[in-house]
């Protein structure tokens, strides 16, 4: 059975393979990688973080007690007792990108840094909401939101994260915002249409790669798409400009979620700060999954009746380490783990070609594709 996905065809006995490391996230994307390159796409996560956080700790200290407090628990910002704490923010790709993108127009990057407090501010509701739908309880190695302080102060602070993003934008007061508001307001609305893909599909026996990556370019696309382009707005970019990063963007959110559909089922937890088959105990139907369904043959074949029965299972909940791991390696055996590191490799060099088009910089170009190359090996 031959998988297709939207930029290749490879098929799990094909030629075309990546090499893939310990925990099956792919790795050497291209010929920029190395420690210099690392080095340097850290300083740039680094500087998009350094730039944002003023601004982003400015913006949640609008919020009415408490949930300026409980949104500074979930950036890390305070511990559970309300200390401050160092903990992790996350790895601050969205901001780096707004930054990067403000300069790929020509602009400086603190020209972008409202653009970068707006998109980070819709990611965390986002993960505020998620995690109380997906019932998650760990997050960046500690306990979620609604775990500490309960589901409704999370789904408030969501909320309230959400309205202050276009805040955030809206009150720059310039033709430039207005238009950087309009394509966050797009790429949120796409982020929530691929939650709620994701929330449907789990409860189906069948879903198609084909709907697995729609949902995915918007659950993840559609918002990295977002970041790379409003900094580029916010410094006066036009249209095809900003549409070409955000073709960039788009492709580069599916190799980013296919490494993730890695990690949710191979990764460390002591990297990824969730649990072990966090993805499989949540019955997701994620690429590796949805491609070793479509495979066909023999593990194929028994992974959709063990699936079939998880779905009816009133016990699924007390299934031991040993059943998930048989569900893993049943995915691996169809080809499923190998085609969603392939999909990631194949939309990473979507991602790349689509820079060429883009009049920057070379500076900012390098820039860019090593963060593309950092998003398709990190571990985490």
């Amino acid at each position: 059975m031959t998988l297709t996905g939207t930029t290749g065809t490879t098929s799990k006995t094909g030629t075309t393979t990546a090499r893939t490391g310990t925990r099956g996230e792919p790795v050497n994307p291209g010929n920029h990688t190395g420690n210099v390159a690392k080095a340097d796409t850290l300083a740039l996560l680094e500087r998009g973080r350094a730039l944002s956080t003023p601004e982003l700790r400015a913006a949640v200290d609008r919020l009415a007690p408490p949930m300026n407090t409980v949104a500074a628990y979930h950036f890390g910002w305070i511990d559970a007792q309300g200390n401050p704490a160092d903990g992790d923010g996350g790895k601050a790709v969205r901001p780096a990108l707004a930054l990067l993108s403000a300069e790929a127009a020509g602009a400086s990057p603190e020209v972008g840094i409202p653009g970068a407090v707006a998109v980070e501010l819709v990611h965390n509701f986002s993960l505020l909401h998620d995690d109380l739908m997906d019932g998650d309880e760990q997050r960046r190695h500690r306990d979620t939101v609604w775990k500490v302080h309960g589901p409704a102060q999370a789904i408030l602070v969501g909320d309230a994260l959400f309205a202050l993003a276009n805040e955030v934008l809206l009150e720059l007061g310039t033709a430039e915002a207005a238009r950087a508001t309009h394509r966050l307001t797009i790429a949120s609305r796409k982020l929530i249409d691929g939650q709620a893909q994701d929330i449907s599909y789990e409860h189906r026996e069948r879903v198609s790669v084909e709907e697995c990556l729609e949902m995915e370019g918007n659950k993840t696309g559609a918002l990295l798409a977002c970041a790379v382009s409003i900094g580029a707005v916010l410094g006066g970019a036009d249209d095809r400009t900003a549409d070409k990063l955000e073709e960039y963007g788009y492709h580069l959110g599916l190799a980013f979620q296919a490494v993730d559909d890695l990690l949710g089922i191979w990764g460390d937890p002591e990297s990824t700060g969730k649990q072990t088959w966090s993805d499989l105990r949540q019955r997701k139907k994620s690429l590796p999954v949805v491609a070793a369904l479509a495979a066909g043959g023999e593990a194929s074949e028994e992974l959709a009746r063990l699936l079939a029965e998880d779905a009816k299972s009133s016990d699924f909940e007390n299934f031991s380490e040993a059943e998930f791991a048989h569900r893993a390696a049943l995915i691996e055996q169809a080809g499923g783990r190998q085609w969603t590191a392939d999909e990631a490799r194949r939309q990473h060099a979507v991602a790349v070609r689509a820079l060429e088009d883009v009049d920057m910089p070379q500076r900012v170009r390098e820039q860019l594709v090593e963060l593309a190359d950092f998003v398709v090996v990190r571990k985490k």
